[in-house]
């Protein structure tokens, strides 16, 4: 204890030392901006006010496609890292000027004269502005004192030799790009504590204190010195509380601190020789002092207020330490390029009729330490699991409920809700009331419209009680009817295929559609994959497969295995909008999943986060239990693989090309032995001329889980250990040899959660038995990886992959 004290008073006694050689060196050469001097905003000008260096530059930044931004940014970098603007809130158009004018002020004037920003410059007297070496732009009087200056009107970020004093305070912009206010200040306030606030959007009032210093009555200012310190001061001069650090940093790197529109304050280094693969602005995780606060996900619990993400989403920390936010099943992003806007539901709410069975239709989707926390309107103590759902089930104001197993705890939540969070420390479930086929028909008194059709039916049964309005209207009907059958006689014979809500479309609609199949989406054994739009539905986008090798059959085999994929409806399949069966061509035309495959996604340079592949697994087992138990014809998939499965807008897992086996060549493969699926993913029955059941996609399954759990692919030839090399052989060494950490090296969120890691490698063990008879069946997968059916202990896989 003696020994922490007097390091700790080394370490002060050291940043002191620092803080007075800083403040001695600051005297630098600089360029005078002399008065009557503008800039003007210009696509593609370089025009600006550079620092003596010239690693500051001040000027117009382009915003989008015509939006321009008063700014100081980082010059010399590839990356032209804006520091601080002057009109976020009010971005100005081309030709729009800055000048400093003969009086001494400095006015941003848009092209219709309009002042946008001007500087509050404090007295009078301005002989020149200056771009300092700092980063700091300045106008000062004739005897070099600065009468305005950046420094001391920051926006979002904070630079060395910077401060913030008291009732200064930094403001996140409100996206990656867009400068505006945003929802998070970081304020030194009167009293002497330094706070991170959610703001009470769109009011500047702040809201909820998420991170707090503690340092009432003693705080003064934040410093950020040239050594990568970054602290609380008091007044006189002691260091309060370091707040971030990059110790020993050197003048080769440039340096910055920033609130981040996700509400974080990160610290970044960028090293100044560095060439042209530079790896950017760089933050070290093992250091301990370079964010705060550490998890805003759980940080955030204000009475009021979306939380770190929007309402109805949750928010869960990725392995770069980002949040990340989520919509539930049954919900999507209000603006999938402001994810932190929230979701919205996509379903019709439980109907509250007296007489209403509308909670048949409902079910819960469960999602483990997840929580929303505050804004309960019921709280039940001593209560089963089962006894919680059934209470929100004939609850029609129940949206979902949370369930602390521990505690017996049952609490129920209106929509929308907030605060939504994933805690690998907490015992809490969250179950979230869907409709079951997650449908948005509805069941009460509207139309798809918002109308009220009670209304309609009201004033249509007026109006047809007069026989000449209906001789009319029917003399209508009959014109309307005929010009619209002469229509679709020409433009599609059968737009919609009877009794499915299929399209039938001709290939010359899709060709258009496609542009001539020009965007190629990818390929597969099925053929390729393009990305096309589709005029009959709002120019929706979709994805055209264009199918090769088909089986020599007829129109209505071809059309009986289409209609059986169309009749299959789940959350977790990719949906099908129609097909071509015309001459030889044969097409099928899906939804379009804006975020791809599972294989860019889980093998890519942004890998998913432990929680993103616990949900691509279980909704990938949900998909595949629906096709192999309830489909009114048990569905094979006979080649599951991270191609083959699609991510939507909330990477939610789609499993694509199932129910494609019975329409292609019997001989089409991606393998050379004759047998369908692909190499690795394959079961061994395949080789040994043994019935083809269910249980091939069970195999395919287990290897696909190995991959999700520890982000790798199945074989990797260029293993640093050739034991590594075969995934499902080295994940059963780690199970038996008690090392599972080992298969998730490097991922924090998933070591914090090893039984579930644990959990998922005993299923996995058990998929990939070589006898298919000790293979699970899907459903039972489900459960186990819910964890509501035990894991038994799996007996030995046998080593076969490698001959395959």
């Amino acid at each position: 204890m003696a020994l922490d004290k007097i390091l700790s008073f080394l370490l002060v006694l050291y940043l002191m030392l620092l803080c007075s050689t800083t403040t001695t060196t600051t005297a630098q050469t600089q360029r005078n901006i002399s008065l009557g001097s503008s800039l003007a905003a210009q696509f593609n000008n370089d025009e600006s006010w550079t620092s003596p260096s010239g690693e500051f530059a001040f000027g117009f930044h382009q915003i989008g496609q015509d939006g321009f931004l008063l700014a100081i940014w980082f010059n010399k970098i590839s990356q032209k890292t804006i520091v601080w603007s002057a009109n976020g809130n009010d971005l100005v158009q081309r030709g729009s000027t800055v000048e400093l004018t003969r009086d001494g002020s400095l006015v941003l004037r848009d092209t219709t004269g309009r002042q946008a920003w001007t500087a509050d410059v404090t007295g009078t007297g301005v002989a020149y502005a200056a771009m300092l070496d700092t980063g700091n732009f300045v106008l000062a009087s004739q005897n070099f004192v600065n009468l305005w200056e950046s420094f001391n009107k920051p926006t979002d970020t904070l630079l060395p030799t910077q401060t913030l004093v008291q009732s200064r305070k930094l403001v996140a912009r409100f996206s990656e790009g867009n400068y505006s206010s945003g929802r998070f200040h970081l304020i030194v306030q009167t009293d002497g504590n330094l706070v991170l606030y959610t703001r009470r959007f769109p009011l500047e009032a702040p809201n909820y204190a998420y991170w707090e210093s503690d340092t009432v009555g003693s705080g003064f200012q934040v410093r950020f010195n040239q050594s990568g310190y970054i602290y609380l001061q008091a007044q006189n001069g002691t260091i309060l509380q370091i707040l971030s650090s990059y110790a020993n940093i050197t003048k080769d790197f440039y340096q910055r601190a920033i609130l981040e529109y996700d509400g974080v304050f990160r610290q970044y280094v960028y090293p100044k020789n560095d060439g042209p693969n530079s790896r950017g602005w760089r933050q070290e995780w093992s250091q301990s002092l370079n964010f705060i606060p550490p998890n805003i996900c759980v940080s955030i619990r204000g009475d009021t207020g979306p939380g770190a993400c929007g309402y109805n989403s949750y928010c869960g920390i990725g392995n770069d330490q980002r949040p990340n936010c989520y919509c539930p099943d049954g919900y999507s992003f209000i603006d999938p390029n402001d994810k932190m806007r929230g979701c919205k539901q996509n379903f019709e709410a439980q109907s509250c009729d007296d007489d209403s069975r509308d909670a048949d239709h409902f079910d819960f989707i469960s999602l483990e330490s997840t929580n929303w926390p505050m804004a309960d309107y019921e709280h039940f103590q001593g209560v089963t699991e089962d006894w919680c759902r059934k209470a929100c089930l004939v609850d029609c104001l129940c949206s979902l409920v949370i369930y602390n197993n521990n505690a017996a705890n049952c609490w129920k939540k209106r929509s929308p809700f907030s605060n939504g969070m994933i805690d690998s420390t907490s015992s809490a479930k969250a179950l979230i009331k869907i409709r079951k086929d997650n449908s948005t028909s509805k069941f009460g008194g509207t139309d798809s419209k918002g109308k009220d059709r009670s209304t309609l039916i009201v004033i249509g049964s007026v109006l047809l009680s007069s026989s000449t309005f209906l001789n009319v209207l029917l003399l209508v009907a009959s014109v309307i009817l005929f010009r619209l059958r002469r229509k679709a006689s020409v433009t599609r014979p059968n737009q919609i295929m009877p009794g499915m809500n299929l399209q039938i479309f001709s290939f010359a609609e899709l060709e258009k559609a496609t542009n001539g199949f020009k965007e190629q989406l990818g390929s597969g054994a099925f053929g390729a994959v393009f990305k096309g739009v589709l005029d009959f539905d709002n120019k929706s986008l979709a994805a055209v497969k264009k199918l090769d090798n088909m089986v020599k059959e007829g129109e209505q085999e071809f059309k009986a295995e289409v209609t059986a994929i169309g009749r299959t409806n789940h959350k977790n399949l990719v949906h099908l909008i129609g097909f071509c069966n015309e001459g030889q061509h044969r097409l099928l035309v899906y939804e379009f999943m804006s975020n791809g495959s599972l294989a860019s996604f889980l093998f890519g340079p942004s890998k998913p986060n432990w929680h993103q592949r616990v949900q691509i697994a279980m909704g990938t087992a949900r998909g595949l239990s629906y096709l192999h138990e309830e489909c009114s014809t048990q569905i094979i998939h006979c080649d599951i693989k991270p191609q083959n499965i699609l991510l939507d807008d909330s990477h939610a897992a789609r499993i694509s090309d199932f129910g494609l086996a019975k329409i292609l060549k019997t001989d089409q493969t991606r393998t050379t032995t004759g047998i369908r699926g692909t190499k690795g993913y394959v079961a061994p029955e395949w080789f040994r001329s043994m019935p083809v059941t269910a249980k091939v996609d069970v195999y395919s399954y287990g290897i696909l889980l190995l991959e999700l759990i520890c982000c790798r692919k199945n074989v990797e030839l260029e293993a640093e250990d050739d034991a590594q090399m075969i995934l499902a052989d080295w994940a059963y060494d780690c199970y038996a040899g008690g090392r599972l950490e080992l298969l998730v090296d490097n991922d924090d969120e998933a070591v914090e959660d090893m039984k579930r890691v644990e959990r998922y490698v005993m299923v996995a063990i058990w998929c990939i038995q070589e006898d298919p008879s000790l293979r699970p069946t899907m459903k039972k997968v489900v459960q186990m990886l819910e964890g509501t059916v035990k894991v038994s202990i799996p007996p030995v896989p046998n080593s076969f992959i490698s001959s395959l």
